[in-house]
């Protein structure tokens, strides 16, 4: 199965990624097929510079049945190449769990029956 991910590198805390395509169950900064382009997140936001790929060699390892990481899913997404996802950020996976939310409420019901 081949993945379209990144691999990282720089120093530390100067991380640099390197877009590549690579067999899933190669390491993350181990051997890969082909480098597709580059990303640097210490650049802003609007920087050219920051995400550069090779958009003809992406729909290829696209149409050969390359997967791409949520992350590359974006960058595709931004380029026009897939559709953009609904939610990336689902805030509601950090809410309180049941046991939680029944403890809180217990604790504003002594809170009220005290006042």
């Amino acid at each position: 199965m081949l993945k379209i991910r990144m691999s990282r590198g720089g120093t530390k805390k100067r991380p640099f990624y390197k877009i590549v395509v690579a067999d899933a169950r190669c390491p993350r900064d181990g051997r890969f097929i082909e480098r597709l382009g580059h990303y640097n997140p210490l650049l802003p936001k609007d920087n050219a510079e920051r995400v550069k790929f090779d958009l003809d060699r992406m729909k290829y390892w696209l149409s050969q049945g390359a997967q791409p990481s949520d992350r590359i899913e974006r960058f595709l997404a931004d380029a026009g190449l897939a559709k953009k996802k609904t939610a990336f950020n689902d805030p509601s996976k950090s809410a309180p769990r049941k046991k939680a939310q029944e403890r809180l409420a217990a604790e504003k019901k002594a809170a009220e029956a005290a006042a």
